[in-house]
């Protein structure tokens, strides 16, 4: 892979996307504050799908929005997309995760979909585009990573038998085994892992 001259690392890139896309987003009177962006997962882990991330000022050190784009994206395209949709958590300091300020913000930015998922409309699609152009190669090698599923574990719970009423057991009162069905006044059944 070549890297850009102007753009040697992930970081800088995308730090230059920002830069035009804050032009972007004051066109629609959108202020979009200082950002540190970087390759990054999110901090829900491999599991959750986040291909993007975007933290409030408060959660910072350096009082600065800290924004992460998912190493999994190869296309230059979806990091730019998922970034457009991380700032517009940054404009909202994360303060609304994807309700109604949000959305606002989003929609008027040509944003589209389900807005936890939101994605550029056919508009932004074509500014997206072209602003590809000037940045150039996303200097990036795709991180392929298998997703493991977490072991299923059978937590221990009772039923009663009768009306299926169903409660979780804390693994310190198994010993004292099955409660009481409190509408039958019957033992419940012992279900999951009681070990």
């Amino acid at each position: 892979m070549t890297n850009h001259p102007l753009y040697p690392t992930r970081e800088n890139w995308l730090q230059a996307a920002v830069t035009h896309l804050r032009a972007m987003f004051a066109a629609n009177n959108f202020t979009v504050p200082e950002c540190q962006v970087s390759c990054g997962f999110a901090s829900t882990g491999l599991r959750s799908g986040h291909i993007g991330q975007c933290w409030s000022k408060s959660s910072a050190a350096n009082e600065i929005n800290q924004i992460f784009i998912s190493p999994t994206l190869s296309s230059a395209f979806d990091v730019i997309d998922t970034l457009a949709h991380e700032l517009v958590h940054a404009v909202d300091d994360c303060q609304h995760k994807h309700g109604k300020e949000f959305k606002k913000i989003a929609l008027k930015m040509g944003l589209q979909g389900p807005m936890r998922s939101a994605s550029a409309g056919p508009e932004l699609k074509a500014k997206l585009i072209a602003l590809l152009e000037l940045l150039g190669p996303y200097p990036h090698g795709q991180l392929k990573v298998a997703m493991q599923k977490a072991p299923r574990v059978d937590r221990p719970r009772a039923r009663c038998t009768e009306c299926g009423y169903q409660v979780p057991m804390l693994k310190k009162y198994l010993s004292f085994g099955p409660p009481i069905c409190p509408r039958h006044k019957t033992e419940m059944q012992a279900l999951g892992d009681w070990q």
